[in-house]
C-alpha cells in the first residue's frame, strides 16, 4: 500500500482532524479533508478517494444523508466515526452501505487495522474474492463448503454454514443483525435478532476452542457480529 492511496476525512472537530491527518500520513496515505457534508461529496466526486472516514455529526447535514448520497455512485469503503451511545446510528449507517464503524475515542492501531481490512475487502470484491479463510487454526473453504478447526473437520447445519459464510465474506467487518437475516434467511421473514443470537451461540460451540471467550466470532453489542480478519490482514 503506497502513498497513492487517498483517504477522505469528513470531520469538523479540528483536534480529531489533526489526529487523523497525522496518523494516516505516518502510515503512507494521502489525506483529503472535508469539514462539511457538501465539501465531502464534492471531494469524493472530484478526487475519488480509495476510502472515506465519515463523522455522523456534521454541521450542515446529517452524516447518514451524506452516506446515502455517496452510495448512489461510489463503492469506496466508508468507515463511520461515531460517538458513544449511538447504536441506532451505527445500525442505520451499516444498513445504508457503510463498511464499518469506529467508536470515539479510538487508537491509531485500531484505525489502521479497520482501514486495511476495508481496503482489502474492496479490492477483493472488485476482483475475485478469495475462497479460503484462515484465522488461528480456523479454516473455511467456500469452494467445497468445508470448515475445519486445527485440521479437524467441523460439521455444520445448512443455516449455521450460511451464517458463517456471510461472516467469512465480510471478514474483519461488522455485519448487522439485519444484514445477516437478509442474507442467511433470505425472504423467509421468520428470523429475528434473537434467531441470529441463537445460531451464533451454536456456531461458537463448534468453531471456538473456548465459546465463552471467543477469538474468531466477536459480538458488536447492539449492532451485530464480526469475524476476525484473516491471518495477515492486520
Amino acid at each position: 500500500m503506497g502513498p497513492e492511496k487517498k483517504v477522505l476525512v469528513v470531520e469538523d472537530e479540528l483536534a480529531i482532524v489533526r489526529f487523523l491527518r497525522t496518523s494516516l500520513q505516518e502510515n503512507g496515505f494521502e489525506v483529503l479533508e472535508a469539514g462539511t457534508g457538501r465539501m465531502a461529496l464534492e471531494l469524493a466526486a472530484t478526487k475519488k478517494p480509495e476510502a472515506i472516514l465519515l463523522d455522523l455529526g456534521l454541521p450542515d447535514r446529517d452524516g447518514l444523508e451524506v452516506l446515502r448520497r455517496l452510495r448512489e455512485w461510489s463503492s469506496a469503503p466508508v468507515i463511520i466515526l461515531s460517538a458513544r451511545g449511538q447504536e441506532g446510528d451505527k445500525i442505520a449507517a451499516l444498513d445504508a452501505g457503510a463498511d464499518d464503524y469506529l467508536t470515539k475515542p479510538f487508537g491509531v492501531a485500531e484505525l489502521m487495522a479497520r482501514l486495511r481490512v476495508a481496503l482489502r475487502h474492496a479490492e477483493r470484491t472488485g476482483r475475485k474474492q478469495e475462497p479460503i479463510y484462515e484465522h488461528e487454526g480456523l479454516k473455511v473453504d467456500l469452494t467445497i463448503r468445508r470448515v475445519s478447526l486445527r485440521k479437524k473437520e467441523i460439521h455444520l447445519s445448512p443455516l449455521q454454514y450460511e451464517l458463517l459464510a456471510v461472516l467469512v465474506r465480510n471478514a474483519g467487518r461488522v455485519v448487522s443483525h439485519k444484514q445477516l437475516i437478509k442474507e442467511v434467511w433470505k425472504e423467509s421473514g421468520d428470523a429475528t435478532p434473537e434467531s441470529v443470537r441463537i445460531f451464533v451461540h451454536q456456531l461458537r460451540h463448534k468453531i471456538e476452542p473456548d465459546p465463552v471467550r471467543p477469538k474468531h466470532l466477536k459480538t458488536e453489542p447492539g449492532v451485530g457480529y464480526r469475524l476476525e480478519a484473516e491471518s495477515g490482514d492486520y
